[in-house]
């Protein structure tokens, strides 16, 4: 019995060169980071402030970072395909088929699950207890256990590019292929366990976030009265509550087929792959509203505040918010019209994706009616926002196009889908992560991102969107199907050519976003934010310090409509005074840092890295490893910290004393 199961060195792909030198770079990256770290004896402060943190504050700029990390393996990735078709004109071009099929799966698991996934999951977390007045999320410690789960998926994606294989299945490991008939290497195990655990994370999410909205609101803040941003993730997190439990069902019964024989999805035996499309979308759909409702949130946070308005439509907001939630489960078969449900159910699901537009389109409206007669701020928040109008609704009719199941049958499988997907989630999920991103980093940091770089890099992310995706939708039409290795139609290699230059343009952008982080810091002192209330916002987490203190609020704020912090401002201004005045104080308590997150992602890495190599021992050993660091955690006789009031005082008035100083020099 070999101890490391099918672990062996021809795991190791030493005949691809490009795996291996990448593989060489990240792991000497990483080295070199981990010495730094420890040289510069900073590895005490990352561990007491960061990595054992369960202030929602941390755990959600951890997630962001996480997103952006993977944002740039996951856009390395495009930048291949986009290179490869540019070059396979009448050749192979230089990926070989096994290798290209790896790179258009890990694409799209990396960006949906490990970059707009955390993204957005990580602005909630940072800005959800803020705006709704309160001191943290409902369950602290099981944030962060969910952060660490979402990272050793992420882990283990990135383990694939160098030790064995990643799926070749695509981003939706459909059977028959992902079978162990027609896929016997480990590529979809990682898929599978990857995505099993950081899923388990992201459903803890989903609990924790609805737990927080419907239980922690500030003394007054009734539902009517919560930001929009806090609807849709409330929104969102109800749709991970119900929709993450089927994903996780579905890919359990993969596994059951593939590790002990099973037949849920075989062709025999009295298997039904026509189920598994219907599990994988009924989790699907609502998976793409889970990720763009959030950012709808975002984008209505940022039209009210750059417009110096209220946001439109309060409540049509919020209903087509809760519309948009419902509906999203009554439509996930138009993503296979072509596999002959028939076309009384095919006419069903295609008008009920047709009306879901119709709330979606009373938002966009809202927005428009909220900046017309604004006196709006062009500020790089906003430019992410009109940007995203523009193109979201180009991506939403080529989606109600797609509805219509006769067009489907022709563009099924094309291009042209490739296209829409990337337009809705590009343009609408990542536009809104970017401009929360923008928007919300004053706050996270207590300095302003570099306004001019900030510019360069929307207009290079909308342009070159724009190049590399409206000649999908041209070759799509003209009959080019996805996920194509080479090619030999002659009218498709200019697009192809002009959709790799705008690939290229989008990668200006990601270097203008680099280096506009890196100016930011180095200039951090310019951009200096000591009122806390950087845009003139509306909402309450603009009334706390920049970045916030542990505790976020000495006292409760107490609210007595929508809009909570701008009523409180106008207030101030009327009668001259700061925007609070100094209350009485009392000890808080916070939540106590704890390792378990941390120490449970180890156990959970070496459980899913030895499921996947069939290394039982080990895998035993991490389960009894993950479920003993829960028993440790759940006898912990001492769970909070407390904060002197002496110290809650301190904190307050140096924050009323800036705020003041502002208003009475007559800034916002």
């Amino acid at each position: 019995m070999n101890l490391l199961g099918r672990l062996g060195w021809d795991a190791l792909p030493l005949d691809q060169p490009i795996p291996m030198i990448a593989s060489a770079a990240v792991a000497l990256g990483i080295l070199v980071v981990l010495a730094w770290v420890v040289i510069r004896g900073y590895f005490p402060y990352l561990w007491r402030e960061w990595l054992t943190s369960v202030d929602h504050k941390h755990i959600g700029i951890m997630y962001t970072l996480l997103a952006m990390v993977m944002l740039l393996r996951g856009f390395s990735d495009a930048l291949m395909m986009r290179s490869q078709q540019a070059v396979a004109f009448h050749s192979q071009g230089y990926l070989p088929p096994e290798h290209y099929d790896q790179v258009f799966s890990a694409h799209g698991t990396i960006m949906i699950f490990f970059v707009a996934m955390p993204f957005l999951i990580g602005l909630i977390n940072f800005v959800l207890p803020l705006q709704l007045g309160v001191r943290d999320v409902a369950f602290p410690t099981l944030n962060s256990v969910s952060f660490w789960l979402t990272a050793t998926g992420a882990l283990l994606v990135n383990l694939s590019l160098g030790i064995g294989e990643f799926a070749k299945t695509g981003w939706l490991p459909y059977p028959p292929l992902s079978e162990l008939t027609y896929s016997p290497g480990v590529g979809v195990d990682y898929y599978l366990w990857s995505l099993q655990i950081s899923g388990v994370g992201t459903l803890l999410t989903g609990i924790n976030f609805v737990t927080t909205i419907l239980k922690l609101r500030a003394p007054g803040m009734t539902y009517m009265r919560m930001p929009m941003f806090c609807w849709t993730s409330l929104a969102s997190s109800l749709l991970i509550v119900a929709a993450f439990p089927i994903l996780t069902a579905t890919l359990a019964m993969l596994i059951l087929d593939r590790y002990l024989g099973f037949h849920f999805f075989t062709n025999e035996a009295g298997g039904n792959v026509m189920m598994f499309m219907n599990l994988i979308w009924a989790w699907g759909h609502p998976e793409v509203y889970i990720l763009v409702l959030p950012a709808f949130g975002i984008f209505s946070e940022v039209v009210a505040t750059f417009s110096g308005k209220p946001l439109f439509g309060y409540r049509s907001m919020v209903i087509a918010t809760m519309a948009i939630c419902l509906l999203s489960f009554m439509v996930w078969l138009h993503h296979f019209f072509t596999m002959g449900a028939g076309a009384d159910v095919n006419a069903v699901f295609g008008v009920m994706s047709m009306i879901i537009a119709v709330p979606t389109g009373v938002k966009v409206f809202n927005w428009l009616f909220t900046l017309y007669g604004g006196r709006i701020r062009f500020e790089a928040p906003v430019l992410w926002a009109i940007g995203f109008m523009v193109t979201f609704v180009i991506g939403g009719m080529t989606g109600v196009l797609l509805a219509v199941p006769p067009a489907d049958f022709l563009l099924h499988n094309s291009l042209f889908l490739v296209a829409h997907f990337h337009n809705v989630i590009i343009g609408g999920v990542l536009f809104g992560a970017f401009a929360g991103y923008e928007y919300w980093f004053p706050k996270a940091f207590g300095f302003r991102l570099h306004s001019g770089l900030g510019k360069a890099a929307f207009w290079c992310w909308f342009i070159g969107f724009y190049l590399a995706f409206m000649p999908l939708y041209v070759v799509g039409l003209e009959g080019m199907t996805r996920r194509m290795q080479h090619y030999d139609v002659a009218a498709w290699r200019p697009w192809l050519l002009v959709a790799a230059a705008g690939a290229v343009v989008i990668l200006v952008g990601i270097v203008c976003q680099i280096a506009q982080l890196w100016i930011s810091i180095v200039r951090r002192v310019q951009l200096r934010d000591v009122t806390g209330d950087p845009w003139n916002g509306r909402t309450l987490e603009w009334s706390t310090a920049s970045p916030p203190p542990a505790f976020n609020f000495a006292v409760l704020p107490q609210v007595h409509g929508p809009d909570a912090y701008w009523a409180t401002k106008q207030q101030a201004k009327e009668q001259a005074q700061s925007p609070r005045s100094a209350p009485e104080y009392e000890p808080l308590e916070t939540p106590r840092n704890s390792p378990t997150g941390f120490v449970c992602a180890f156990f959970a890495t070496a459980m899913g890295f030895s499921l996947i190599w069939h290394i039982w021992w080990l895998a035993i050993g991490g389960l009894i490893g993950a479920w003993a660091t829960f028993v440790v955690f759940a006898w912990r006789d001492r769970t909070e910290n407390v904060v002197p009031v002496q110290e809650v005082a301190r904190i307050d008035q140096q924050n009323l004393r800036a705020r003041s100083a502002a208003l009475t020099a007559g800034a916002p």
